[in-house]
């Protein structure tokens, strides 16, 4: 199954502030992510590099993707193998390294998901499909570095 699927949306630079980029200091990174039918994304760059603190930046959002890919794998082979997963969260982190011309490169990726099963009997199995969901998890396999994983598994009290 060789399905080609596209992707499009419109990023709008609305950091002008009068003067352009007439100097390095003399406009915003602010900018508006457009995307049919969905809700505008407001993002900027890292505040390391003169962004506005307050708006999701492109470091941000490619870890939010690793994660949501991830776990949306994840939930769904946990249904594929009648496993019940009643909570998902995820504190993922990266590393990003700056290079000595200026530019940057991610590193690494690690997530630390949390998922809580109905069942003890359950609990192996839902840790060892983390595995198969970064297997199958689009963005991971677009990334040219390691995503490193730490699951944990608990079981629903009550």
């Amino acid at each position: 199954m060789n399905e080609q699927h596209n992707y499009s949306l419109i990023v709008k630079w609305t950091g002008n502030t009068g003067t352009g980029t007439s100097g390095y200091k003399e406009f915003e990174r602010n900018h508006s992510i457009h995307i049919d039918n969905k809700v505008e994304i407001w993002g900027s760059s890292d505040p390391a590099f003169r962004g506005d603190k307050t708006k999701h930046n492109p470091e941000d959002l490619l870890l939010a993707s690793i994660t949501s890919c991830h776990m949306l794998w994840y939930l769904h082979l946990c249904a594929v193998a009648g496993i019940i997963i009643t909570d998902y969260i995820d504190h993922a982190t990266a590393i990003m390294i700056e290079t000595a011309n200026g530019g940057g490169k991610f590193t690494e990726a690690t997530l630390n998901p949390i998922a809580t099963v109905t069942d003890i009997s359950m609990m192996k199995k839902a840790n060892e499909l983390h595995k198969k969901a970064n297997e199958l998890c689009f963005i991971a396999n677009s990334l040219n570095f390691p995503v490193y994983h730490n699951p944990v598994c608990k079981v629903k009290e009550g």
